[in-house]
């Protein structure tokens, strides 16, 4: 817990520091409430005492009690800032650092468990400052402050309250070597739930299609159960706390007080009303240092989980990138849309086995690179290779004559348009998800941008269906696009591709979604449109790619065949056997 408060703002500190001030002011008020109260009871003793003494005894401690009552509400106030604003600022870096991994960084902490952090432990975190940080604070000063106050008052009360603050130590260490394994566990168990309820979500239509529903309800309440029983050990673990304290508590006021008659009628006559008014005092004191330790077992409750919570965030915002960002913002003079793979090898960590073995090819500016094989040959691979959610093994990867290592990211990819295998909408309209990025931000206007967004959508054949939409081109995209079709989705995702006119092309298995009559109406107009710029195909269908200046065929990572068409049909068994499972042997000859 304490290596987060790194991330503490000097400003932050500050106010923390303001608050402090107004703690030990609050302390100090109600330590001072006993001392009048001892006033009181020798004025009460005492003979011809005037009542307008007791009242303006009695006025102190309410001008005494509406001091700590202000302290108290400006303290809570502060401390409210300071962990909204912290929170905040870790939200944002916790979100920023993620956005910043790679695919392996994301593999190694699963999505639930990003969200777990993002959400409950910071919620966790802001819960500790709110409540926990004000109590920790104010309970060891409010013991050792009571405590020197009682000192010297009488040996055998000293030793009374010892015994009880003996006792809730020893008790509170139990607990907290029982509970905290429980507390880390706790944030696992609820990565766990989040993982399963995320999964049946997403997979809704697989689990009704296969008639899963009862499966994955025993699944979420297994996980259920395993949460649940855990903070249920937990809770009752720290129930007996309160009980303990009220018990301690009560025990220590009668011995207090069945020390205090004792000791009053061992005085001598005259020292009664001053054992008496020590009684008093002591026994208000006493509550106070058991109220110490009370609050100070209510920090115990929040911060084992709060100190978890802060391990599991630290773990994101301490995890360096495996893909460090470069310096470079443009190719060398002169090139534009180059790629050049230079004996690129690759393995997926913690794998022994290649995906990718010694790829070699070049495509210029202009010309169109496909790539064809069978499941699991590596062609995704590659193409994740050029927009650097993997770093290669070995060998060099080059765009415009510069390795993309020396890239900043954004540079790179905004050379760039991909169109992944699995097209991914965004909530908002159609033309926020074809105008999509850093370059609909900058546009120029928002009439040339859905002039822009129009052009596109019917260079993806996308016109018909969008036109057909109520609202047209303001239609609603749900989450996830799930108020489109495959196909509409795979062609809004070419057409946002095509918006940002980059120098490369990347398809991904992106015309699987689309029937063949629209698949070659958008491969025509594609090459009408993108005629100055590189395309990258990757493909399952020959009549996707055969009209490709290069056909590269990979098979279990390894490069088989590299030509045209009708090369490759000579030369590469490979290609041929994929050639003839899709095609005539009219189409073959054709």
């Amino acid at each position: 817990m304490i290596r987060i408060c790194k991330y503490l703002s000097k400003s932050e500190i500050g106010q923390l520091v303001l608050a402090l001030v107004f703690i030990v002011a609050q302390v100090w008020f109600d330590l001072k409430l006993p001392d009048y109260m001892s006033d009181i009871t020798q004025m009460v003793e005492q003979p011809g005492t005037q009542i307008s003494s007791v009242w303006s005894a009695g006025g102190k401690m309410l001008m005494v009690s509406l001091g700590s009552v202000v302290c108290t509400v400006i303290t809570g106030f502060i401390v409210a800032r300071v962990a909204a604003s912290f929170t905040q600022r870790i939200r944002s870096m916790q979100f920023a650092k993620v956005e910043s991994f790679s695919t392996a960084e994301l593999n190694k902490f699963s999505t639930p468990s990003l969200i777990t952090r993002s959400t409950n432990d910071i919620t966790q975190i802001q819960m500790f400052i709110t409540m926990g940080l004000m109590m920790l604070v104010r309970a060891p000063i409010m013991a050792v402050w009571a405590v020197l106050k009682i000192a010297g008052k009488g040996f055998e009360w000293t030793l009374a309250t010892g015994v009880a603050v003996a006792v809730l130590m020893v008790t509170i260490g139990v607990l907290m070597v029982l509970v905290i394994p429980k507390f880390r566990s706790m944030q696992k168990l609820t990565d766990n739930i989040n993982l399963v309820a995320r999964e049946n979500l997403v997979g809704v239509r697989v689990v009704r299609a296969y008639n899963a529903e009862d499966y994955q309800e025993r699944k979420f309440e297994q996980a259920n159960d395993d949460l649940t029983d855990t903070q249920l050990f937990t809770t009752r673990s720290m129930a007996l706390l309160m009980p303990l304290m009220n018990t301690v508590m009560n025990g220590l006021m009668l011995a207090v007080y069945w020390i205090g008659a004792y000791l009053i009628e061992s005085a001598a006559m005259g020292d009664k009303l001053t054992v008496f008014s020590n009684m008093v005092v002591f026994s208000s004191y006493s509550v106070q240092v058991i109220m110490a330790f009370l609050l100070m077992s209510m920090v115990f409750v929040l911060l084992p989980r709060a100190d978890v919570s802060a391990q599991r965030i630290l773990e994101v915002l301490d995890t360096k990138p495996s893909i460090i960002d470069g310096t470079r913002s443009e190719g060398l003079d002169g090139q534009s849309g180059l790629v050049e793979f230079r004996d690129v090898s690759f393995a997926y960590p913690d794998a022994q086995d290649k995906v990718l073995e010694n790829v070699n090819f070049t495509v210029s500016k202009g010309q169109t690179m496909a790539f064809i094989g069978s499941t699991g040959s590596g062609k995704t691979t590659l193409v994740n290779l050029l927009m650097r959610f993997y770093d290669p093994s070995s060998g060099e990867i080059l765009v415009d004559g510069v390795n993309i290592r020396d890239y900043r990211l954004k540079s790179l990819r905004g050379k760039i348009g991909y169109v992944p295998q699995q097209s991914v909408m965004f909530r908002g309209t159609v033309t926020s998800n074809v105008a999509y990025g850093d370059k609909a931000i900058n546009a120029a206007s928002t009439e040339q941008t859905l002039e822009d967004v129009k052009h596109a959508s019917s260079v993806a054949q996308a016109t018909e269906f969008i036109e057909g939409l109520p609202e047209s081109y303001d239609a609603p995209i749900a989450q996830g696009g799930s108020n489109l079709s495959g196909g509409q989705k795979q062609r809004l995702s070419i057409a946002r591709a095509v918006w940002s006119k980059p120098e490369i092309l990347v398809f991904d298995d992106s015309f699987s979604a689309l029937d063949f009559k629209t698949d070659r109406e958008v491969r025509d107009a594609l090459a009408k449109e993108t005629a100055g710029s590189t395309m990258l195909i990757v493909a399952q269908r020959i009549g996707t790619i055969m009209n490709a200046d290069q056909i590269m065929v990979l098979d279990e990572g390894k490069v088989v065949g590299l030509g045209t068409h009708q090369e490759l049909l000579k030369s590469c068994e490979v290609y041929r056997q994929i050639a003839e499972s899709q095609l005539s042997e009219k189409e073959l000859t054709a």
